[in-house]
């Protein structure tokens, strides 16, 4: 199948989800060897997606529950710290949090930038708080406990 075909058969197209089947499959180093410990709910049990479009940004790795993005920067973003500001700033005010490291951050140290993650995510608020723990007016007591 050819690009054309998809453009004419993509059903989000206005998204760019072409572009982000394309990074996907021609995906850094970087990210080929943090994907396995953030795929499939391995980190902290929190979903993942990657190369997911937020707005005209296609972001490397994403948890929309917990609105997380990391992204993994090569040499060229050390010259498009503004674009990468604008970016950030961008997202933050889509209520995502951004963690940024640098592509050899994740070669050489590949534990360290899951523990930074991992940290992170145990910071972050529940996305969805039990109504108990909140003190609902509404929330019916379970079986076998009192009211």
């Amino acid at each position: 199948m050819d690009e054309d075909w998809f453009k004419s058969n993509d059903k989000g197209y206005s998204r760019p989800t072409l572009r982000s089947r394309q990074l996907r499959r021609n995906a850094t180093e970087a990210e080929r060897k943090l994907w396995p410990h953030l795929s499939a709910r391995k980190l902290r049990g929190v979903r993942f997606n990657r190369q997911y479009p937020i707005g005209q940004f296609i972001c490397d790795f994403v948890s929309r529950e917990r609105r997380l993005v990391i992204e993994l920067d090569g040499g060229q973003h050390a010259f498009s710290t503004e674009y990468d500001a604008r970016r950030t700033a961008f997202l933050e005010v889509q209520g995502y949090k951004v963690l940024r490291f640098w592509n050899n951050e994740v070669l050489d140290n590949l534990d360290g930038v899951l523990a930074v993650i991992g940290q992170t995510l145990e910071n972050m608020p529940s996305p969805s708080p039990s109504r108990r723990r909140e003190g609902s007016l509404w929330a019916r007591p379970l079986r076998g406990e009192k009211s």
